[in-house]
Formats: structure tokens, sequence, C-alpha cells
């Protein structure tokens, strides 16, 4: 896991006079998040997140919020012979799972928010996709097409209405309906895509209060590997090379 942690509260003295007084060190701050590790356990990025910034809050008097955003490598053992190797592992899965965690106040005052996600899931249909009856100007080259390849690499976040989240089933869940909706869906452009997908995750996930979505294109353009796109005639220019000894 990648962890970062950032505090919000009564620091005004060390930014106006240097005083450092109420000011918990970020090596602390990273010590805390090791230790957490081990003492709460890892059984989903977001219970250990909310235990973290929960600590902060509550045990460092200055602070008022915390922020902590976690991302999640996975690793599965590699197979020998069909056994798990007990010291080797390689990466799992296609993606990189986020949270990103905030607490703020204590006791009846404090409010939570968790929002879950992913990134890096590059994700790729051949055909179902077409692009077409957009603004053109004198500047415009692209051609309407009615089929193409559509490529991205989607980030996605979910934020959440409650705490009370089966995190991993709902994790599962909802990359699942994500990826089904953009194999499914007909896409006439990538933003019409995007819409089906957010909103088939608010349907299927009443826990979940907002969906945002970015994909980029990673454009695959057809190329001409006919004969007849080929050049009829090959041109090979040599240098003459001087050897001395």
């Amino acid at each position: 896991m990648s962890v970062s942690t950032a505090l919000r509260g009564d620091f005004a003295s060390a930014h106006l006079a240097g005083d450092q007084l109420n000011v918990l060190p970020t090596d602390t701050q990273k010590q805390t998040a090791y230790s957490f590790a081990k003492e709460k356990g890892l059984l989903s990025i977001e219970n250990y997140g909310l235990d973290l910034a929960a600590h902060f809050v509550d045990t460092v008097e200055p602070v008022h919020t915390a922020r902590v955003e976690i991302e999640e490598f996975a690793w599965q053992r590699v197979l020998i012979d069909g056994s798990e190797h007990d010291h080797t592992w390689v990466r799992r899965g296609q993606e990189v799972r986020t949270a990103a965690i905030t607490v703020e106040g204590r006791g009846a005052d404090r409010r939570t928010w968790v929002v879950g996600g992913l990134k890096d899931l590059v994700i790729l249909k051949s055909t179902g996709s077409e692009f077409a009856g957009f603004m053109q100007d004198p500047y415009t080259l692209l051609q309407p097409t009615s089929d193409r390849v559509m490529a991205t690499s989607l980030t996605a976040g979910w934020r959440f209405s409650t705490t009370d989240v089966d995190w991993e089933a709902t994790y599962d869940g909802i990359k699942q309906v994500l990826v089904t909706q953009f194999a499914t869906v007909h896409s006439l452009a990538l933003q019409q895509t995007l819409y089906e997908m957010g909103r088939a995750v608010l349907e299927a996930f009443p826990v979940v209060a907002e969906v945002r979505l970015s994909a980029p294109n990673k454009h695959h353009f057809l190329y001409d590997l006919s004969p007849s796109a080929w050049p009829t005639t090959t041109r090979c220019t040599t240098r003459p090379t001087a050897r001395t000894g």
C-alpha cells in the first residue's frame, strides 16, 4: 500500500512564527501508519483508513480533520508445481485500488467521508463503438466512423453515503458493473458510455451517493495492410565507410 496522510487544525503559529508546538511530525504520521497496519490489520483499505484518520483526530488535540489516501498494489504468490511459493509473488489485478477517507470532528460532531475507487484500469473494445455527427471546422481532419476501437485507462471514484459497507464485496461488485457496462453499451461517444457506467453503479449500490469517472482516449487507429497500400518501389541509400589500420 501507498498511504498519504494530511492533517488540518490549529497550525497558524507554525506558519506565522515557526512555532512547532502543535505540529505532529510527518515522520510520526508515517510511523503511525506502519503501526496501524500491524495493530489493526488490513482486511480492507477503507477500514484501515477510517481507523488511522480517527486516531489522528481523537488523540492529537490541535487536529480537527484528518484525510488518508491509500493506493493498494495487490500481490499473489507464485505457483510452483501447483503449490504457492513461500517467498515469491507477482502483481495481481489490472488496476490500482484506491480509497480516500476524511474524518472531521469528535464525538457527536464527527463527520466521515469515504471515497472508494480504482485507477489505471486499461480496457478496450474492438467494436460496438462509433463517433459521428460532431462539430467540424476548417481544422477538422477526423473522419466520422460507425465502427471503431475504443480504449481508455479508467479512473473511477465512488463516494459512500455510509460506513456500514462490506468494502471488499462492494469493490468487486462495482468494478464488475463498470466493466460490464463498458462492454455491453453500444457507444455513440465515450461520454455516453461513462454516463451509463456511472448510472448503473448508482442503481446497483444504494450505499453509493456519487460516482466520478475519468477516461482519456487511448487511440487505436486502423491501418491498411493490403499490398495496394504499400509503396511499389523501395529506395535504399548507403554511405561508404572508410577504414584505417
